[in-house]
């Protein structure tokens, strides 16, 4: 039956019009996008976990630039430990021509040029800063350094750190305390010792004195390339005995030391007192050193007068426990910084791989959305036309009514 109330081709054709236009406008989208999903409305879902992932890759791209930060930071202290290892080296030569210097005239001499070296590891200390963090002033404590964001199979977001430990290697506020006299080799402040141990049968004591210590007041022994070190702690100053308690602290630390043929006695009857016997095949030195709390890493260089022979044979003993805590201080700083460069470079790539991750969800296939643009335009075409068909149909009843 037709009718000129209703057309049902036209409708059918207008709706199937309709629809390639819709279809035309989202390929035409793409094509200007670049996305398939650019929007909740294209695929809610989907959209969902891609702008998560967008999210996180923006929050990476921050931690990166941190970590970067923090590269350069540690870089700086790296390099300045090096390069004051450099100046406690050239400080131990100087102090080795004291030792065989023919007069204290020699020694004075000596002397100045240990002093300039000495300003020139504080000069190094000072200027080792980078974005007003010093890692070797004493200041810095532990830099925490955000290393990553990490989310869980139920989209809780927790954080992971790096902890860079600073390293002092600062030399002011020291003050010598009469720690060791009577000790074979004292310096004359009593705050250094040194002594050698021939190999079979070398002994000799080592006695800790009675002094008036504090909290964080620190005594190292350095036997060959070993150091053990006792720090004052309140029970310890609070004890009748302080020198007895850090006595056989020192005595179980040297003896986990393992060194071969070497044996450690406490003497209970006379408090503070070890004595150490070598029965090893080779010789061994040995050197002792007081720090005071609060006192720079290197705070002992504060002590070295090379002008006599008894300063000179302390100050050999001395800085080879200098030149150690510069090394190890510069060797952390390079895990540290390797720690650093690592994670960094796993951000990277986990930001490109989160990249390529989300562009997959959501970006358009561009070859195949020109194919279905050509295909939908001549569909348009033809639905156009289709339409104009339908639409004349009502004019060919008139040729009923002829």
């Amino acid at each position: 039956m037709s009718s000129i109330n209703t057309n049902s081709g036209a409708m059918v054709a207008l709706q199937t019009l309709k629809g390639i236009n819709n279809n035309l406008a989202k390929v035409q989208s793409e094509i200007s996008t670049g996305k398939s999903i650019d929007s909740a409305k294209d695929n809610a879902a989907v959209w969902a976990i891609a702008k998560t992932m967008e999210a996180d890759v923006s929050g990476f791209k921050k931690i990166s630039d941190g970590l970067s930060g923090a590269e350069a930071t540690v870089s700086v202290a790296r390099n300045a430990a090096e390069s004051i290892t450099d100046l406690l080296k050239d400080m131990k030569d100087q102090i080795v021509q004291s030792v065989g210097a023919a007069n204290d005239e020699e020694r004075t001499k000596i002397q100045a040029n240990v002093n300039a070296l000495r300003e020139q590891v504080a000069s190094v200390v000072g200027a080792a800063q980078f974005n007003g963090v010093n890692l070797i002033d004493g200041t810095a404590g532990t830099m925490e350094v955000l290393s990553s964001l990490n989310r869980d199979s139920a989209g809780l977001v927790t954080s992971a750190k790096i902890d860079v430990a600073s390293q002092d290697l600062s030399i002011g506020d020291y003050t010598a305390k009469d720690a060791f006299s009577g000790t074979t080799g004292a310096s004359t402040n009593g705050d250094a010792a040194a002594f050698s141990l021939d190999a079979t049968g070398g002994s000799d004591d080592i006695l800790i004195l009675d002094a008036t210590y504090e909290v964080g007041d620190s005594l190292s022994v350095r036997i060959g390339e070993k150091t053990v070190t006792h720090t004052f702690s309140q029970a310890d100053i609070d004890s009748t005995t302080p020198e007895a308690v850090a006595a056989t602290s020192l005595k179980a630390k040297i003896e986990a030391l393992g060194i071969s043929g070497l044996e450690v006695d406490y003497d209970a009857a006379a408090a503070g007192t070890l004595s150490l016997t070598n029965n090893g095949a080779n010789d061994l030195s040995v050197s002792m050193q007081f720090k005071n709390a609060g006192t720079g890493g290197l705070g002992a260089l504060e002590a070295i007068n090379v002008s006599d022979a008894t300063g000179a044979t302390n100050a050999l003993a001395a800085i080879d426990g200098l030149i150690k805590t510069s090394i190890d201080a510069a060797a952390a700083f390079g895990t540290s910084q390797n720690q650093l460069e690592t994670q960094n470079d796993f951000v990277s790539k986990l930001m490109d791989s989160m990249k390529t991750g989300i562009g997959s969800m959501v970006d358009a296939d561009m070859e195949a959305v020109s194919a279905r643009l050509q295909a939908l335009q001549v569909q348009q075409q033809l639905a156009t036309q289709s339409l104009s068909i339908a639409n004349q149909a009502p004019q060919n009843l008139l040729s009923l009514f002829r």
